[in-house]
């Protein structure tokens, strides 16, 4: 049995799913990159940075009710009081539901890159960037800019023997995603840091370009 959930600890189970039957790479291949409609017993809504529902189609927080959500983080009151704010559970996952009430995960809120005034999100780039034979992995950060407040910049791990064309990089973001997405620039690595559970770790990655700076968290 196939299907995809989306949900947190904080709230015990799953918050959206999409059904075995819903998986259709020939007749729907669009709905594989979603993580489903609510389940029974949780509310699920896109909201601004006000606690208010997102226009159709725009991009707001995943923020979720319903009788599975914690009753908050022992001993850490403010981190509670931020999480549970307005009675929703605030995810900091950044999502866009379709019309037809299905949902799409496009960044986490704490990665979205603000550049020249353009709301970026570094995982559309990096599904572009890591198509290329030669890159093994990639994470893209913003880093301070005078000129443009961030500078949405690539880090990329090549694979074993290649080259990367860095210009080549920047020039297919450009052209499926926007000149304002394209990489300001392209660091080349031998490896990325990663947490404990074997994911990318931007906290870390962003550490060495922010120190003594304050990265306002969107």
């Amino acid at each position: 049995m196939l299907l995809q959930a989306y949900g947190q600890t904080e709230c015990v189970s799953w918050a959206t799913v999409l059904r075995k039957d819903e998986h259709d790479p020939i007749g729907d291949p669009d709905l594989l990159g979603s993580c489903g409609r609510p389940v029974l017993g949780a509310r699920v809504e896109l909201l601004d940075e006000e606690d208010q529902p997102v226009a159709a189609g725009a991009v707001g927080e995943i923020c979720v009710r319903g009788r599975g959500i914690m009753s908050g983080y022992q001993g850490l009151t403010q981190q509670t009081e931020e999480a549970l704010r307005s009675g929703w559970l605030h995810t900091g996952d950044l999502a866009l539901k379709d019309e037809r009430g299905y949902f799409h995960i496009v960044e986490r809120k704490k990665d979205m890159i603000i550049s020249g005034g353009f709301n970026v999100y570094s995982r559309e780039i990096e599904d572009v960037i890591a198509e290329d034979p030669d890159v093994a992995a990639v994470a893209v950060i913003g880093i301070p800019s005078a000129q443009w407040g961030e500078a949405v910049t690539a880090v990329v791990v090549p694979r074993p023997g290649s080259t990367i064309d860095t210009s080549t990089l920047t020039e297919s973001v450009k052209r499926r995603k926007g000149a304002h997405q394209a990489p300001k620039a392209i660091e080349i690595v031998d490896q990325l840091p990663m947490t404990a559970v074997g994911k990318i770790d931007k906290k870390r990655l962003r550490e060495q370009y922010w120190a003594g700076l304050e990265r306002h968290v969107h």
